[in-house]
């Protein structure tokens, strides 16, 4: 009876032993440690762990401008060049074209990897006020009413919160056939939902 019972006792353990050395004879080493089988750690979205080496070397005004990243728009840091001693009027505009530049080139190679992109066209130009406008308006040359809604909350974000503007969060932007350029506004909910939630914009009817 003893006997048995010893042999009941054991059972588990030969049966452990079996086990490891099955293991090992597929060339696998047990381990009494439990195994994580979820698949490997990737790399945490809209997080740049690195700074873009290729922009901290260039020359020009530190600026940001607004990235789509998941649903969301996030700042990024540029610089656009300026030429020394430029005039106020002229200067906001040369920021104002050099943030649509920005706007418009592909993300870095490390910013595409933490899934940023861009919707703003390539070829899109900024001008000053027309006669009849107030003095602070951009003349783009496409209508806004013809931008995607992420292309177009990335500009007004972006210039609402560049030198370019007044710094309220809010741009006055124009087509190059409005007869009256509109006052768009970046809110919270543009900057979280840039896909649903269309800057709020309100008439303006000159200077």
């Amino acid at each position: 009876m003893c006997g048995r019972r010893r042999s009941g006792r054991y059972r588990p353990l030969l049966a452990a032993g079996a086990l490891a050395l099955l293991l090992a004879g597929c060339g696998i080493r047990p381990t009494e440690v439990p195994t994580d089988f979820g698949g490997a750690p990737s790399r945490v979205p809209c997080s740049l762990t690195q700074p873009d080496l290729a922009t901290q070397s260039a020359r020009g005004v530190p600026v940001q401008v607004f990235l789509l990243c998941g649903s969301s728009l996030v700042t990024v840091d540029r610089l656009v060049r300026v030429p020394e001693g430029t005039a106020d009027a002229k200067r906001r505009v040369i920021v104002a074209q050099g943030l649509l530049g920005q706007l418009a080139a592909p993300p870095s190679a490390s910013e595409q990897a933490a899934g940023y992109t861009t919707y703003v066209p390539h070829g899109l130009t900024v001008g000053g006020p027309r006669p009849g406008d107030p003095e602070d308006t951009f003349r783009l040359s496409t209508a806004p009413a013809r931008l995607t809604s992420y292309a177009l909350a990335q500009l007004v974000c972006t210039l609402s919160d560049s030198a370019a503007a007044e710094g309220d969060g809010s741009v006055l932007i124009g087509g190059p056939a409005d007869p009256h350029p509109h006052r768009y506004a970046c809110t919270g909910d543009v900057r979280s939902r840039p896909g649903t939630t269309a800057p709020s914009t309100t008439g303006v009817t000159g200077g």
